[in-house]
């Protein structure tokens, strides 16, 4: 019987794996690294999120950019001190970027907005020891474009904060987001070409997102071996968008996929983001959510996640 174009795709995946395996085994040796997103959990104060990621054994975590203006967001000292008693490190930060903040938006207030926010968050990622900050082009929650020029004004604002990256030895990590929350950037393709675009050193690696992938893109799997190296970060949700096994996301040939290109190595992560369905995510920032909901959220995705890495490279 023929197969389905997807299972012929993830089954290319799946013979790249095992060649690879039996050729360089030392490449397996390592798991990938596990981070949560925290911004999802709304409202809930740092610690109770640290505590719970702690007990999930979880080592890293992204934190929510959360620097919206010179008196608010996380403090230096505070964050890595609640970080250093429950164990954990800052894989990255992820920026939130909405109309009021847009790199693209036809509104010179709102794109000095954006400057002035990643003046704030880039120092930040770095003094928290963070590798990557999280860049979307466009605002999300804003599907309908302004015009045919909002690409060239986002590229020419973020060019303008881009050497503040090297500075701080922080990687830009350009996210692409499924057409339904934001007006353009939804491929690894588009943010290749908005990479290429801005042309800047400081400007050159990706933050996948699996459920924008699996509406954007014809296989995940091969998505992510197009992004190759320049993968720093890929977040992570079922199908549903949310937690991990509670959908029919193939997470197997993704694993494949990611240790196809090396991704189980310093400075490269796969971030839980389970943020349920439905449109603009955003809204979930502000909220008060229910701990122990959040506690099997956490708990369910990284042990089937785990159990599933472990089923991959025992097969």
């Amino acid at each position: 019987m023929n197969r389905q174009n997807f299972a012929m795709k993830s089954e290319r995946i799946r013979e790249q794996f095992e060649a690879l395996r039996e050729s360089v085994p030392q490449r397996f040796s390592r798991r990938l690294n596990l981070a949560w997103s925290n911004w999802g959990f709304g409202v809930e104060p740092l610690q109770q999120s640290a505590e719970r990621l702690a007990e999930a054994g979880l080592e890293f975590i992204e934190l929510h950019g959360n620097h919206y203006g010179p008196d608010l967001g996380y403090d230096v000292d505070e964050t890595l001190k609640v970080l250093n008693d429950y164990g954990l490190q800052v894989a990255g930060v992820c920026g939130m970027y909405s109309p009021d903040n847009d790199l693209s938006s036809n509104r010179a207030i709102q794109r000095q907005a954006a400057i002035d926010y990643l003046k704030r968050e880039i120092p930040f990622t770095r003094a928290v020891g963070g590798s990557y900050l999280l860049i979307v082009p466009g605002a999300v929650g804003r599907p309908e474009p302004y015009d045919d020029t909002e690409f060239h004004r986002s590229v020419q604002t973020l060019r303008m904060v881009a050497d503040l990256f090297l500075q701080h030895n922080i990687k830009a990590a350009i996210e692409p987001i499924r057409s339904a929350e934001v007006s353009f950037i939804h491929t690894i393709a588009d943010a290749k070409q908005y990479i290429a675009a801005v042309d800047h050193p400081g400007i050159a690696h990706i933050n996948g997102d699996v459920y924008h992938m699996l509406t954007e893109e014809s296989h995940v799997g091969e998505a992510i071996l197009e992004a190759g190296d320049m993968l720093v970060n890929l977040h992570f949700a079922d199908s549903n968008r949310r937690a991990v096994g509670q959908g029919s996301l193939d997470v197997d040939t993704i694993i494949r996929a990611l240790y196809l290109i090396g991704h189980n190595t310093d400075g490269r992560y796969v971030t839980f983001e389970p943020l349920g369905p439905g449109g603009n995510p955003y809204p979930a920032m502000h909220g008060r959510t229910d701990s122990a909901t959040l506690d099997e959220l956490v708990n369910q995705s990284v042990t089937y996640f785990r159990s599933r890495e472990e089923t991959v490279l025992a097969q």
